[in-house]
């Protein structure tokens, strides 16, 4: 049975979609949230579900999940409103094959025993689909209300590397263990810094998570990672309004753009030219229904980029 790992990377890029799964962002999706009277940035996710399971039959390779412990109103977004690690549980559950990342977890504001038996239970219940996202966090306002210190969160992020990379063999009295113990290590991908040198980064962590920009940027990005972490994965994400025209060209915003299908395709080939492993697809903004959406990319994209997977969980 191949490793998270190993899947996410398989083939070449690999296409995942960010959570959550509603379009709240778009014109049609806001006014509804307002009907609804729902906060700007809390989307509807009474179809999510159905959408995970859509996402994952349709062989998107990772659907992505971030951790918002509050919701702030200052930043205007709750992400996909459950609670991380609960969420990935039933996520599991639900899904088969698609692999199930962090992104991410937010390291000094947890628990490191409870960080590490949550994320090994859900990498032993998912048959080894977890790829954990982590980070040292960027809302201060959060860490007073955890009892946490925001100025040495860096030291608190390498204390719990540490933690997780020895599943806390060394930290606890002799004949005490953190169960369950996972088959393999588990995948620590790092969302930017860290507060981190970044040859620190390069030698401890798995993979990284960047930010949203264009080929050009990533191209750079790519070249500073694989100096510390030579071929370690690196990936990004795409806010994405699909066109309904395909022929549509690509109009760039906010970390992502509008575009046709084919101008979609040549976005991501200059992604995978720059050195990019794997792109997540955020929907928020996209205009479309989500399930329209997603079986125009899994029809006419993702064979562009995927190679048949045929392994199925044991």
């Amino acid at each position: 049975m191949s490793t998270s790992l190993e899947k996410l990377t398989q083939g070449g890029l690999s296409i995942g979609i960010e959570l959550p799964l509603d379009n709240d962002w778009s014109p049609g999706g806001d006014a509804k949230r307002q009907r609804d009277g729902r906060h700007h940035g809390v989307p509807d996710i009474e179809r999510h579900a159905e959408l995970a399971q859509l996402a994952d039959t349709l062989g998107f390779r990772a659907l992505w999940v971030r951790d918002v412990p509050l919701y702030d109103p200052s930043f205007g977004d709750a992400a996909q409103v459950f609670e991380t690690f609960s969420y990935l549980g039933y996520l599991a559950g639900i899904t088969r094959n698609i692999l199930l990342g962090t992104a991410a977890v937010v390291l000094p504001l947890r628990e490191p025993l409870l960080t590490l038996k949550s994320a090994a239970s859900i990498q032993t219940l998912s048959r080894e689909r977890l790829i954990l996202g982590v980070a040292s966090g960027d809302r201060p306002v959060e860490y007073p209300l955890f009892g946490r210190d925001y100025e040495s969160r860096g030291a608190t992020f390498r204390e719990q590397i540490a933690l997780l990379r020895s599943g806390a063999r060394g930290y606890l009295p002799a004949g005490i263990e953190v169960l369950p113990q996972t088959r393999t290590p588990l995948p620590l991908f790092v969302a930017g810094l860290a507060q981190q040198q970044p040859e620190w980064l390069g030698k401890n962590m798995d993979g990284c998570l960047a930010y949203p920009g264009t080929p050009a940027d990533h191209a750079r990005r790519v070249a500073a990672w694989r100096e510390v972490a030579g071929a370690k994965p690196y990936v990004s994400f795409i806010h994405l309004d699909l066109a309904e025209d395909p022929d549509e060209p690509l109009q760039r915003h906010r970390f992502g753009a509008r575009a046709g299908r084919h101008a979609l395709i040549g976005e991501l080939d200059a992604m995978r030219h720059a050195g990019v492993d794997h792109i997540a697809l955020h929907f928020r903004r996209n205009r479309r229904p989500l399930d329209e959406t997603f079986n125009e990319i899994a029809s006419e994209v993702l064979p562009q980029f995927h190679q048949d997977m045929t392994e199925q969980p044991a």
